[in-house]
C-alpha cells in the first residue's frame, strides 16, 4: 500500500533523508518516530508528493509519486504537521471546499461531510472561521480533510498535537477503528502513540531507518525487559531486600527509589525473574503493596538507539 525505495532528500549541503526504504502492508499502522530534525516531516512530504525526492521513489497504491502523482494522492489522505488551512473559512466551508478537490458530488458528498463532522465532533464550531478555533480543534479539522474522501491510505504527522488528554483517546479510537480497512502511517515523537495505537514501528535519526519492529519487540531491547518492581510496605526493610536481590544469580542490578519505597530487579540478558523475585520476597518475609513485571521501557531504548 505504501513502499519507498531509497528516499533521499538533500537541501544543498544538508541531506534530511537518506535510503529509506520500507513497505507497509494493508491494515498496518505505522509509527514512523524520531527526535525532532531527524527526518520524519521530509520523509511524510515527499510520501504525500508535497517535495520531491533527490533520489529514490515513492509509490501509494502501486502508483508512483511522481509518474502518477494524481492516482496516487486520490489514494491517500494526509494531515500535515502543522494542519495547514485556510483561516477565513468555516469549517464547514473548508471542509466543503475538500469535498469539491475530492470530486465528491451528490449524496455521497452530504453523506461524507456530515459524517467526518459527527465523528471528529465539529458540529458546534461547524460555522465557525478556522482561525476563531483553538489549537485541538485546529487538529481535528485538519484529520477530518484527511480521511472526507475515505482513502485506503492514511498518513498523519503527528496527529494528536496539541490535544488534550480526552481528544487524543478520541484520536486514537478513530486511528484503531480505521486501522481494519485502511493502512496507516502516524508520524510521531510521542512514545505512547505507539503503545496506543501502532502494530509496527520505525525509529528515524539523522535520516536513516535505526530500528523496524513491532511495539512489543522494541521494548524487549530494553534492559527493563522482564525486569521486577517490588514496592515494599516499609522503608526499613529497602536494605535487607535490596541485598538479596543483588544476591540473585539472574539479577544485573538493583535500581532504589526511596522516596516511595520501591525497588526494581533487572534482569541479566532479559532472563526471566518474576518466579524467583517473588519466591524471594515470601522467604526473607518482605512485605509488599504490590509486585509488578515490566515488559520494557520505549523512551529507554528510543533513547539508546537515537542517542
Amino acid at each position: 500500500m505504501i513502499k519507498t525505495e531509497r528516499l533521499t532528500r538533500r537541501y544543498e549541503s544538508i541531506t534530511a533523508v537518506e535510503n529509506v526504504s520500507f513497505e507497509v502492508k494493508p491494515g498496518e499502522v505505522l509509527g514512523f518516530l524520531g527526535p525532532n530534525g531527524a527526518g520524519k516531516t521530509t520523509t511524510m512530504r515527499m510520501i504525500a508528493g508535497f517535495i520531491a525526492p533527490s533520489e529514490g521513489t515513492a509509490s501509494i497504491c502501486g502508483h508512483d509519486i511522481e509518474r502518477e502523482p494524481l492516482a496516487a494522492k486520490a489514494a491517500l489522505g494526509y494531515l500535515p504537521e502543522g494542519a495547514p488551512s485556510y483561516g477565513e473559512m468555516s469549517v464547514r466551508g473548508f471542509l466543503g471546499f475538500i469535498a469539491d478537490l475530492r470530486g465528491l458530488e451528490g449524496a455521497a458528498r452530504r453523506t461524507r461531510l456530515e459524517r467526518v463532522i459527527d465523528r471528529l465532533a465539529l458540529g458546534s464550531v461547524a460555522a465557525q472561521t478556522i482561525d476563531t478555533l483553538s489549537k485541538g480543534f485546529r487538529r481535528r479539522v485538519g484529520i477530518a480533510q484527511a480521511i472526507l474522501h475515505d482513502p485506503p491510505v492514511l498518513v498523519l504527522d503527528e496527529p494528536t498535537d496539541g490535544l488534550d488528554p480526552n481528544q487524543k483517546h478520541e484520536v486514537r479510537a478513530l486511528i484503531n477503528e480505521m486501522a481494519a480497512e485502511k493502512t496507516i502511517v502516524v508520524s510521531t515523537h510521542i512514545l505512547e502513540e505507539v503503545d496506543a495505537v501502532c502494530t509496527r514501528a520505525i525509529i528515524i535519526a539523522r535520516g536513516r531507518i535505526v530500528a523496524d519492529d513491532t511495539p512489543q519487540g522494541l521494548a524487549a531491547r530494553s534492559r527493563y525487559h522482564n525486569a521486577v518492581t517490588l514496592r515494599l510496605e516499609r522503608a526499613e526493610q529497602m536494605p535487607a531486600a535490596r541485598a538479596a536481590l543483588t544476591a540473585l544469580p539472574q539479577v544485573a542490578g538493583v535500581e532504589v527509589d526511596g522516596q516511595l519505597p520501591k525497588l526494581t530487579a533487572l534482569p541479566r540478558d532479559g532472563a526471566p525473574l518474576l518466579a524467583e523475585v517473588n519466591a524471594l520476597a515470601a522467604r526473607e518475609h518482605i512485605a509488599l503493596q504490590s509486585l509488578e513485571l515490566e515488559a520494557g521501557r520505549l523512551d529507554e531504548v528510543f533513547r539508546s538507539i537515537t542517542a
